[in-house]
This record gives structure tokens, sequence and C-alpha cells, in this order.
């Protein structure tokens, strides 16, 4: 039997406990036997962003957070694009916040382009995230079913002090 895997791309600056939330469902939900915690090189819009953490560190913090777990673990990738980045898994796990950018012509400069990453996607898992609207129900499209209680949680509001919105494993290690 072959295994069923997730990739779930993001900065992950830092892991929170949304994170974890949204690849254990994404795990459960969809069956997988892992989930891979996919970092680019150079994130599409935030390889310049000063609030961005050094690669190394965010690795470093995402192994942390990983290590309990026999289903998760962490990739680098120099690829920008999901399509790329999730090539060859059965899933890709977003949250409906980055369906957004997925879905705009701008990263791909122009629609054709878009419209063939769109194709070359796996069956997307995606994540609510109020306000952030979800697509209308189709065929390669699964919406998660994700405790309310992690809605609000981002990774910006810990780097901004909501540190107990923090990955329990960085947490516990003294991270923040």
């Amino acid at each position: 039997m072959a295994t069923r895997r997730g990739a779930y791309p993001g900065t992950f600056n830092p892991p929170t406990i949304a994170h974890l939330a949204i690849a254990g469902s994404a795990r459960s939900q969809c069956g997988l036997d892992r989930v891979d915690l996919i970092v680019s090189t150079s994130p599409l819009g935030k390889h310049d962003h000063p609030d961005l953490a050094p690669l190394a560190e965010r690795v470093a913090a995402l192994e942390l957070v990983a290590a309990p777990y026999h289903w998760l673990a962490v990739r680098v990738s120099p690829s920008q694009l999901l399509a790329d980045i999730a090539e060859d898994y059965d899933y890709v796990v977003l949250g409906a916040d980055k369906w957004a950018e997925v879905v705009d012509p701008a990263w791909y400069g122009g629609r054709e382009r878009r419209d063939d990453a769109l194709r070359r996607l796996p069956t997307v898992a995606l994540a609510p995230r109020p306000p952030h609207p979800l697509p209308d129900p189709r065929p390669g499209l699964l919406v998660l079913d994700i405790d309310p209680a992690h809605h609000e949680v981002s990774a910006t509001a810990v780097r901004n002090g909501e540190h107990r919105w923090l990955a329990p494993q960085l947490r516990q290690s003294g991270q923040s």
C-alpha cells in the first residue's frame, strides 16, 4: 500500500498551535500517513519581509515541533509556487487566507500560467480562516473541520506577544 502524503507549505514564522491543529486535522480527515511541513528557501512574496526569521531558525523550530509526531516531517524546498512544492503529494494543506493568493494571477504572470498551476495541484485540504472566504465546493477541494478556537491564531500575533499560541514544543523550550 502506497504512503499517502500531504504537503503543508508555509513560512511557519513561528509555528503555532493552529499549524499543528491543521496538520493533525489534515492527517485524520484525509487519511494521510505523513504530513510534511514545507518551507521554501525563497517564499513567494515574503523573501525580503523584515519580520521573516532566517530559514535555518524556522527549520530548527519546525524540527523541534515535529519531533514528537511520527507522522510529521520537515522539508525545505527551493520552489515558490504551490503546484511545484506539492508535486508528487496526494494533498496540499492550506489556510483559506492562502487560497486567495493561490488563485491570484498576479503571482503567476497571468491567468493562463495560474490555470496551469492550479490544474497541477493535488487535492487541496483547506482550513477555514475567517474572515477569508472559502471557495465554492468543487472536485479536488476538501474543507477541513478545524476547531474554531484556532481560527484567530496567527504567527503575526505570536510575534507580537500572543505566546500562548506558540507551538507547545517551542513554549516549553523557551523559544518565542
